[in-house]
């Protein structure tokens, strides 16, 4: 073999650490790199290929090595060396045989010492304690034995001898030290000494991150105020000008004054309403036919059987009990029935009454619903006049307080100008002050930071010691066989207490148990349901029969309420129905009277509302001429002000 296996576990080195770095299959990854590789003997190719391959399968039993290695020196060791840990491990469990020591020896040797020798002193060290168990848990325990640990074992003594070559080595490396060099020894120039310094510089402290100057913008008032002011006065100066315009311009909505026209329309209106109301009609429709083309099949469920069922039942005894009440009272039935006969038509006879009195009434209370319309409408323009006045009185008023305003905006410009002339002496006090409120603040700030940093240095070693504390405690092994019995108890002394195989054969004998029980159950319910639907079957048949003998009793009376319609005689006109039809009339002409009562007022309204119009206009343009001097006069005091 040409090059060295040095060279070749190096290259081995290098696709490992690629392939932990990316995602990619196994498989995949070596048949890409069996096309890196192509130039390469087939044997080195092959030896290779079967590390990389070999570490990426074996991957926990030497992630149990090489974790907790990390756990004990990651200190001092880079987690970059990784792949090299982990092919140095393999090579000693499963290639040493092979290779032999001598090429192992030297792997090792190109590779960094110091590392190496950390590594395999670990490995060898703690190879029948801790590393045999933790194989224990992932592989058979006899296997692991005779494969790893018997081999591994016999090679001990010479990697001693091996080990103890290397730590000689690296205590010759450090030893060997090179001769001192000759150095240049600089000489002073003849110049001219700096002048000291009036004031020393004050020593830096450690550790102290440079505070931020205090910004301008501190001292300056935000630019958002003056935004803001700016679209208070733009609002302000738009809200006038609709005031302005508000009030010169005349709400259409005000004129509670109807036009010609629209007052037609509503007449038009309200005549196509009352036209469309039938009050005289009897019934809104005609009676729907009694004879039914078509008699199809209801097809019933059990319950509307059930029900039809008990409702034939109870209409039989209810007539069996009124025919034997009519037979122990002495009366003939025939009697009975001419009585009833007799009041039926005189309930109809109540109840057309009835009807034509509902009528009535609701033009009655049409009429009055009518008449108070027309008196909320008078109201209505009562009080929109007396909103008028009151906002003409609002404007006078309004107008006497922008004049007060103005007389204490001019007191408060002389008072503000008096106030500048003391301010610049106040703002140098304040800046004394404030500089010697800085100087204490900043001393009591470096004796706080210092105080930090001592209480900071004492928790960070507090912690490390800990962390120390934790790992020893997690690199000792852990027993974790456990051998189970299923035919044994838990040993808890419990009064229901029962093994594993009981368990599950007492669940078994429950289950076939519960199965027994569900087939009665089931054979039980289906000789309900045949019961059932037999019940059900007769009494279908019997209610055929009572609706055959309902329908007969119906034809018969049916004829003989034709015969009653023809005979039946007009409604009479009792008191209560003569009443409300005078009570009718009455508001009838009361309502005609008030309209042409409206009419009149609304001619004489008009001329009066023309007259009106021009007067409120003219005291609306003289109240908002003196608004705009008010106006002038307080701009002009603002603009002196906005200069000081």
């Amino acid at each position: 073999m040409a090059p060295s296996y040095a060279l070749l576990a190096k290259e081995a080195i290098v696709l490992l650490d690629k392939f932990s770095a990316g995602r990619q299959f196994l498989d995949d990854f070596i048949e890409d790199a069996s096309k890196d590789l192509q130039n390469m003997d087939t044997l080195q190719k092959k030896f290779i290929l079967d590390i990389v391959s070999g570490c990426a399968e074996q991957n926990k039993l030497l992630d149990a090595v090489i974790n907790v290695f990390y756990g004990h020196n990651g200190k001092c060791i880079s987690r970059g060396d990784r792949s090299q840990f982990a092919i140095i491990c393999y090579l000693a469990i499963f290639a040493l045989d092979d290779i032999g020591l001598q090429h192992f020896s030297k792997i090792v040797k190109s590779l960094d010492i110091n590392k190496m020798h950390t590594f395999l002193d670990f490995f060898f060290t703690n190879l029948t304690t801790w590393i045999q168990e933790e194989w224990n848990t992932i592989y058979d325990a006899a296997y692991v034995e005779k494969h790893w640990i018997g081999p591994l074992l016999r090679w001990r003594p010479e990697i001693n001898i091996f080990l103890d070559q290397l730590s000689l080595k690296i205590s010759q490396g450090n030893q060997t030290k090179k001769a001192p060099a000759k150095t240049t020894e600089p000489k002073e120039f003849s110049l001219t000494k700096p002048k000291p310094s009036a004031l020393p510089l004050p020593e830096l402290i450690p550790q102290q991150e440079k505070c931020k100057p205090v910004p301008s913008s501190t001292y300056r008032p935000p630019k958002e105020i003056q935004m803001i002011e700016e679209i208070k006065q733009k609002n302000h100066q738009k809200t006038e000008e609709l005031l302005y315009e508000a009030n010169m311009k005349q709400f259409r909505c005000g004129n509670m004054q109807k036009s010609e026209h629209t007052k037609k329309v509503v007449s038009q209106i309200r005549e196509d309403f009352d036209s469309k109301l039938k009050f005289n009609s009897f019934q809104s429709s005609r009676c729907p036919s009694r004879k039914k083309t078509n008699n199809w099949p209801i097809k019933l469920n059990s319950a509307a059987i059930l029900r039809q069922g008990a409702l034939f039942d109870r209409q039989a005894e209810e007539e069996l009990q009124r025919m034997e009440r009519l037979v122990e009272g002495g009366r003939e039935p025939s009697s009975f029935l001419h009585w009833q006969k007799e009041m039926r038509e005189r309930d109809l006879q109540e109840e057309l009454a009835a009807v034509e009195r509902r009528r009535l009434e609701g033009r009655i209370s049409y009429e009055e619903a009518a008449m108070a319309r027309t008196h909320l409408m008078e109201r209505n323009q009562k009080t929109a006049q007396l909103k008028k006045e009151e906002t003409a009185e609002l404007m006078r008023k309004y107008a006497e307080k922008r004049l007060q305003e103005e007389k204490e905006m001019r007191g408060l410009v002389q008072q503000v100008a008096e106030g500048h002339k003391n301010s610049k002496a106040a703002k140098e006090r304040i800046q004394k002050f404030k500089q010697s409120i800085v100087k204490e603040v900043s001393e009591q700030s470096r004796e706080l930071l210092r105080q930090a940093l001592e209480e900071a240095q004492a928790e960070l070693s507090r912690k490390f010691e800990i962390i120390y504390e934790i790992r020893a405690i997690e690199s000792l092994p852990h027993d974790r066989v456990k051998n189970f019995d299923d035919t044994q108890t838990a040993g808890h002394d419990l009064l229901g207490e029962m093994s594993l195989c009981e368990l599950r054969e007492r669940l078994t004998l429950l289950k076939d148990k519960q199965q027994a029980e569900q087939q009665e159950k089931r054979v039980q319910i289906l000789e309900e349901k045949q019961n059932k639907k037999q019940m059900l079957l007769e009494q279908l048949d019997t209610n055929d029969l009572h609706s055959r003998a309902l329908a007969q009793a119906a034809s018969i009376r049916r004829e003989e309420r034709k015969s009653r319609l023809g005979i039946r005689q007009v409604v009479p006109q009792d008191e209560t129905v003569l009443a409300l039809q005078r009570k009718l009339e009455e508001k009838q002409q009361e309502r005609q009277r008030l309209r042409q009562i409206e009419s009149q007022r609304s001619k004489t309204s008009e001329q009066a509302a023309s007259q009106s119009v021009a007067d409120t206009r003219n005291r609306k343009e003289k109240t908002w001429e003196e608004v705009e001097l008010i106006l002038e006069h307080h701009i002009q005091m603002e603009t002196p002000h906005v200069v000081l």
